[in-house]
């Protein structure tokens, strides 16, 4: 893939340690996990980390986090160079985002005697609702239920398992991890559609300057355009994501 030189002041501007350090999330295993032959962490961001290194012509170091709000620390307290995140407002302070590069739906979750049977109605007094604390899903929905409760646990797994013991009504999540859920054990089932679209970005720490985030950001478009997001989610046999229009 051909590429334009990157001046070494912005390099030294995304990388001024001379690695590339990146903040990975384990919990979203649309975008990356551990391979299970070696056991190392895989999958299309550390595919985007790595491309983007060689753009910049350093090694990328990787941090992996079981939460997306402890990626997200990372990168705001300076730890990290680049990570990969969900867009949200409640995120932006100290970070700059790109435009997203994968849509992922969020799903609920239900028991298979739970009388819901859409979206809509989980919103009612007297349903609790199960979110991986500080996940994208935790932040759009305690903007926007009113009469639910959520209930907020350390990580999807939890959350899940919250949802099959009895402490909530609703479990809500990653369409493709709650589908992979219901296929684990009978029990329970995904409501049909989606509550909302999550927009998977890539994010700096706000101060590395504008033609930092200007450099990363026409990173993510020629990426889109060029296919390599859409042959890294085919290589990883990922389903249950898109690749994001043109930002």
């Amino acid at each position: 893939m051909t590429q334009q030189p990157v001046s070494p002041a912005l390099v030294s501007a995304l990388a001024p340690e001379g690695v590339l350090r990146v903040s990975i999330n384990l919990g979203n295993p649309i975008l990356a996990g551990r391979d299970a032959a070696s056991g190392e962490p895989a999958g299309v961001s550390l595919d985007l980390a790595r491309e983007f290194g060689r753009r910049l012509g350093v090694p990328a170091e990787l941090t992996t986090y079981d939460r997306a709000a402890l990626s997200v620390e990372a990168v705001r307290a300076d730890r990290a160079d680049i990570g990969f995140f969900a867009v949200d407002p409640a995120r932006g302070e100290g970070l700059r985002f790109t435009a997203p590069y994968v849509l992922i739906e969020g799903g609920y979750l239900v028991t298979d005697a739970s009388p819901v049977t859409g979206n809509g109605e989980v919103d009612r007094a007297g349903t609790r609702i199960s979110v991986g604390s500080g996940s994208a899903y935790d932040l759009f929905l305690t903007r926007e239920i009113r009469d639910a409760e959520i209930v907020r646990f350390p990580g999807a797994g939890p959350a899940l398992a919250a949802l099959r013991s009895g402490e909530v009504e609703v479990a809500a999540g990653i369409r493709q991890l709650l589908e992979g859920e219901a296929a684990r054990a009978p029990g329970v089932r995904v409501l049909p559609g989606r509550f909302m679209v999550i927009q998977q970005a890539m994010g700096i720490p706000a101060g590395r300057g504008q033609g930092a985030q200007e450099l990363l950001a026409g990173f993510v478009e020629e990426m889109k355009a060029a296919g390599f997001v859409t042959e890294a989610l085919k290589r990883h046999g990922i389903e249950g994501a898109t690749v994001a229009p043109a930002g």
